[in-house]
């Protein structure tokens, strides 16, 4: 078979879009992939969304946004893996094209934060957690991120300003990325003093919620209209894996099973070791999850993830600003990974480009790695 190829990519800025709906936003995000594609036109549509039917009062996305971007008739569905729901839809993007029944399929990711705020918000972000178990107690993501982040300080005598790493080295991407919502370096000193949201976790531990959308057009090589002038970036490696829901049920709550699990079977695809990849876009929704996500797939010793950022990331990790300083728009984020990193494989990220890069790792995770969803994306030419 062909390869499967990343043929058009397109994004808003993420942000708070009070101007733009839902369907407004992932209608940018398609015509700007569909234009980058040239003349390619999907015949499936996936949609990645976490929580438009709660915050946005709108379920049934795929026929909605197909309808609105002018794409009629098309085979539409929409993905809800949490946090993984961007990455979700990808994957599924690529196995119907694996499947020979799909010859083009445009995945998108959407989320509209700002139709809601303050405790509608948390409770609607609290549905990613057990319901009869956890958010029935009044927890939430982020307390839930921060008794890790207790757990794990405790366990390895990590330093109050540990994880400061992830937050400067966030936020510096960032400055390069016109799509950023926050473009702005910070300092040490600007972690130390930040206030604490749940503690340990202070605000620079913590991803903004916001609105944006992301969308990449999949297709065969062998299908490329013959004036296509992208380098190829073909999906070399796609794998998604499952954890329990609950952390009380796992036997250690500091491993991130499924991440480790999710990257090991999509580089096993790719034919490529770990050592082989040119950087790592990883789920920084807090910064307990990056560390946790940096020792699952190999790259850090237990207990050691973040002394990877302390002492200058030994691979380029969140290339433009992760889920920390680009923002994080929900179920939109595997979407918005797999574009970053095509344009870091494309040569076209400007002052944040790799240079030479050739292979990346993308993942997104839904809660705490209760869902894995892991893409190698290789440039081919």
């Amino acid at each position: 078979m062909s390869d499967i190829v990343i043929a058009g990519i397109g994004q808003t800025s993420v942000g708070e879009h009070w101007d733009l709906s839902l369907r407004e936003l992932a209608h940018h995000a398609i015509q700007a992939a569909l234009q980058d594609a040239g003349e390619l036109q999907p015949q499936a549509l996936y949609v990645g969304n976490m929580l438009a039917p709660i915050l946005s009062r709108q379920a049934h996305l795929g026929a909605l946004l197909a309808d609105f971007s002018g794409l009629k008739e098309i085979e539409t569905a929409t993905l809800e893996a949490s946090g993984a729901s961007g990455g979700a839809a990808l994957r599924q993007g690529y196995l119907a094209i694996a499947s020979g029944f799909v010859q083009t399929a445009l995945v998108v990711g959407v989320e509209k934060f700002t139709d809601s705020i303050g405790a509608e918000t948390e409770s609607a972000l609290a549905t990613a957690t057990d319901s009869d178990f956890e958010a029935v107690q009044g927890l939430t993501p982020t307390a839930q991120a921060a008794l890790l982040m207790r757990r794990y300080m405790y366990e390895f005598d990590v330093p109050s300003d540990g994880f400061a790493g992830f937050a400067l080295s966030a936020h510096a991407h960032a400055v390069g990325n016109l799509n950023a919502i926050y473009q702005k370096a910070i300092k040490l000193e600007t972690y130390q003093k930040a206030e604490m949201v749940s503690e340990p976790l202070n605000m620079f531990d913590i991803a903004p919620m916001a609105d944006g959308a992301a969308a990449v057009l999949l297709t065969r090589s062998d299908l490329l209209p013959p004036h296509f002038s992208h380098p190829l970036i073909r999906i070399a490696g796609s794998a998604s894996t499952t954890d329990s829901l609950s952390i009380h049920d796992r036997q250690d709550i500091l491993q991130f099973q499924a991440a480790g699990l999710a990257s090991s079977k999509a580089l096993q695809q790719a034919r490529i070791q770990l050592d082989d990849i040119s950087l790592f876009e990883y789920f920084d929704a807090y910064s307990i999850y990056a560390a946790l996500s940096l020792e699952a797939c190999g790259l850090a010793e237990r207990g050691q993830g973040w002394k990877f950022a302390r002492d200058g990331f030994p691979l380029p990790c969140a290339t433009l600003g992760g889920l920390k300083a680009r923002g994080n728009p929900g179920g939109a984020t595997g979407v918005y990974q797999a574009v970053e990193a095509a344009l870091q494989l494309r040569g076209t990220a400007g002052a944040n480009q790799i240079p030479a890069a050739r292979y990346a790792l993308i993942q997104s995770l839904g809660g705490p790695a209760s869902t894995a969803v892991s893409h190698v994306l290789e440039r081919i030419n």
